[in-house]
């Protein structure tokens, strides 16, 4: 038989209404609050690192190819797609699909407003699966069929919520947009397809998007030619690596920019919650660990004459130690029990109805966004079981100091 396991579970079994048993519930309670904390915290860091990066790739890529350019309008010089990148992207394990696309500036027109904004050209390629999540009315680009011709093109825009909002358009309304090129201008009357809102301003305030044939159209360029190539890897881990292999296997005169690079501001943001949300994992292990000396130490006082009746009957500071070390390991057990159950708990009550909403015009969405993570799940749960485990040692080392014969008569 495992003696101090035995008396352990007989002291961790106290009264209810005595003072032991109050104390072990504070020690559960502070576990159980801590991790959850903890588990909450890093389902909504998930979350809102995988939504903002989702609704920014949707836009852009992982990778973006573009020709050097000492011009510094969003307009691009063109590419032709006879090119490795776009004809074989199967050449480059780490790509999932390629696909085309250009800018062009213009002024959108109403009877009442005026407001410029740049056109944002796909190509009948594009995913459209992945504009889903953004798209709040109406659908996707109807494309021509391909039997039209090469001078074909689709007179189908999506607006965002801001610009529609602004120019007090809706799904199915027409809108005129005037293409300025001197010594030409040009106008294109267009038709609301669907209606987007990312919460992002820098694709909110600014883009629509379009067929990037009235583009090649607009610029007079033939069907060969593109602004540029949108890369989508197979894993976005792989972005750094894939980037550096595509610097230096296209031609010289091509411009490799990983959307990192691109939008810098927004994943800065990301990495600085990210830093915060590890200085609190610290702080709060740091608590829960104060927490767990603290109550041992009160119940290694309250249990003196017990320790000092066990040492008088020959038991060695190292049996008596592992017996407040199991005490405190079952206290942490049922602590992270309960700990798990308030962090999944929350997580999933969050992911399914969405009870804590957002301001999207800060957030860059419109509730608390929750990301399953299992292996972090279980990663924290050991962290926090080993740490807290460690600092047992601590309190336990003070029975070593412990007298027995003025502990028998401690009172």
């Amino acid at each position: 038989m495992n003696l101090p396991y035995f008396i352990s579970k007989k002291i961790s079994k106290a009264e209810k209404s005595s003072f032991s048993a109050t104390i072990n519930k504070i020690a559960i309670a502070s576990i159980a609050l801590g991790l959850a904390t903890m588990l909450v915290s890093f389902l909504i860091l998930g979350g809102f690192k995988k939504e903002v990066k989702n609704k920014i790739f949707a836009f852009s890529g992982n990778i973006q190819v573009t020709r050097y350019s000492l011009d510094n309008t969003l307009q691009e010089e063109p590419i032709s797609t006879h090119n490795v990148l776009y004809q074989q992207p199967d050449s480059f394990p780490f790509i999932s699909r390629v696909e085309t696309f250009a800018h062009k500036a213009g002024l959108l027109q109403t009877d009442e407003e005026v407001y410029g904004a740049f056109m944002k050209g796909v190509s009948r390629d594009a995913d459209s699966l992945r504009f889903l999540n953004s798209l709040e009315d109406g659908g996707f680009i109807r494309f021509p069929d391909k039997t039209g011709g090469a001078n074909s093109y689709s007179l189908d825009i999506l607006i965002s919520r801001k610009i529609a909002n602004t120019l007090k358009l809706s799904v199915g309304d027409d809108v005129r947009m005037y293409f300025i090129d001197p010594p030409n201008t040009r106008i294109r009357k267009l038709h609301i397809q669907g209606i987007y809102n990312t919460s992002i301003e820098e694709f909110d305030e600014q883009v629509i998007i379009g067929d990037v044939a009235l583009i090649q159209r607009l610029n007079n360029w033939p069907d060969s030619l593109v602004g540029g190539f949108e890369v989508f890897l197979k894993d976005e881990a792989d972005i750094d690596k894939a980037t550096e292999t595509l610097r230096n296997e296209l031609d010289y005169d091509l411009f490799v920019e990983k959307i990192n690079d691109k939008y810098m501001q927004m994943f800065e943001w990301l990495e600085l919650i990210n830093n915060n949300v590890v200085v609190f994992l610290g702080l709060i292990l740091f608590v829960a660990c104060f927490n767990i000396i603290s109550i041992l130490l009160i119940l290694i006082m309250e249990r003196t004459q017990m320790i000092g009746v066990l040492k008088a009957l020959g038991a060695k500071n190292s049996q008596i130690r592992k017996i407040f070390t199991y005490n405190g390991l079952i206290l942490i057990g049922k602590g992270m029990l309960l700990g798990n159950l308030i962090g999944v708990g929350f997580g999933a009550l969050q992911y399914y109805f969405r009870v804590i909403p957002l301001d999207p015009e800060n957030y860059y969405m419109e509730f608390v966004p929750i990301q399953w993570d299992f292996t972090s799940i279980i990663l924290l749960n050991l962290l926090t079981f080993v740490i807290v485990g460690l600092v047992l040692n601590i309190p336990t080392a003070i029975i070593m100091r412990i007298n027995p014969i003025k502990a028998i008569r401690f009172d």
